[in-house]
């Protein structure tokens, strides 16, 4: 009797289809062209003989394995350069976020718009100096992420995205990154030796703020404006590495403009850990700001604008220049228009789009100082 019903039930999901097939066909009998009329049916054809396939034939183990090895995302490039390295040798390159290399663009971008801003008109910046600022970001940048995971070490692992990391897994000791930390610190200072001394000076300075950022998230709302100070210090060491000296008239316009950029992209970087940052106890601007979030970052875009069109006026700068104000300005807008706060996805494509502002600002200075007379 159940084989009866069985038999009956898939001849009817059968003849269901064909009907549906049948009475499709009949509609498409006026069309002209008998190509695509042909293709039309072949397609309608076999999608209606794969529902009832599927409605009668439940997908196999080995066929959702396969759907989901498939669906795995492509390591990108500089996971796979990680992952060449000897098993010892890993953590320690994941700890200075090698495998991650957004930070170290962040932190570049700024030592680069300085740099093409302050060489004289008409000239190239000195490849010298960008090497030795492209060399000191990736390794600076390695440096604040050590003392970054030294200090939050208890609380990456209470948090979803970071609890892989090797100080919070205990891939490493705290003594094994301590002497980590002091050798990236001794190669930071010997790029920093390359400067003239005034710049060696002013580089050295910011030290303090690299170590006490970790520290801001417990103590107030407001760790961004911390991060935006450090990040953005190149604004002024590149200036100073080409002219000998800071102009402060350019230089802290250019230094706050870097500091509202930070502002935006890492409040929108700290939306992803929201919900477990408010169950730890830590603080950032994404929880400060809340569902007002684009009107507080529309603010700094404002002010991020208006300085660097002061810059540029202040510099003599030409056209390209203020074009890529007007492109950043326009990426920026987008970022914070079409941003979900509540989609960690979301959150994490505008954040790594923010490599494509400094790009784009960078070429501006370099096309504007070339072109001044």
């Amino acid at each position: 009797m159940l084989r009866i019903c069985l038999r009956s039930a898939f001849s009817d999901n059968i003849l269901q289809s064909f009907r549906t097939i049948s009475a499709q066909r009949n509609s498409l009998l006026n069309i002209k062209k008998p190509s695509i009329y042909r293709l039309n049916l072949r397609n309608l054809y076999a999608s209606n003989v794969y529902l009832s396939k599927k409605d009668i034939d439940p997908p196999s183990k080995l066929d959702s394995e396969e759907t989901e090895i498939s669906s795995l995302p492509k390591k990108k490039l500089a996971v796979r350069f990680v992952d060449r390295f000897p098993s010892g040798v890993q953590p320690y390159l994941r700890v200075a976020r090698v495998d991650r290399p957004i930070g170290t663009w962040l932190l570049f971008w700024p030592c680069g718009w300085s740099l093409c801003l302050a060489a004289p008109a008409g000239q190239m910046p000195s490849l010298h100096l960008l090497a030795t600022f492209s060399i000191g970001a990736m390794v600076m940048r390695g440096a604040g992420c050590t003392i970054n995971d030294m200090w939050d070490r208890k609380i990456d692992n209470l948090v979803q995205r970071t609890r892989d990391r090797p100080l919070a897994s205990g891939q490493i000791t705290m003594f094994d990154a301590l002497t980590f930390l002091c050798g990236q610190l001794g190669l930071g200072l010997l790029i920093l030796l390359e400067l003239n001394w005034y710049s060696v000076l002013l580089g050295a300075s910011s030290v303090a703020l690299v170590v006490l950022y970790p520290l801001m998230k417990r103590l107030t709302h407001y760790p961004q404006l911390v991060l935006g100070l450090v990040f953005n210090w190149g604004a002024l060491l590149g200036w100073s590495a080409t002219v000998g000296m800071c102009n402060w008239s350019i230089c802290l316009p250019l230094y706050l403009s870097g500091i509202c950029w930070t502002m935006i992209y890492d409040t929108i970087y700290a939306h992803q850990d929201k919900y477990d940052d408010l169950i730890i106890g830590v603080h950032s601007t994404a929880i400060k700001f809340g569902d007002q979030t684009p009107v507080c970052l529309s603010c700094f875009a404002t002010t991020m604008g208006l300085n660097l069109a002061y810059v540029g006026w202040m510099c003599d700068q030409t056209l390209p220049y203020y074009a890529s104000v007007l492109a950043v300005m326009g990426h920026i807008s987008h970022q914070i228009y079409t941003l979900n706060i509540n989609d960690r996805e979301d959150c994490a494509k505008k954040f790594l789009s923010n490599r494509w502002v400094g790009l784009i600002l960078c070429l501006g200075c370099l096309g504007g100082t070339l072109m001044k007379e």
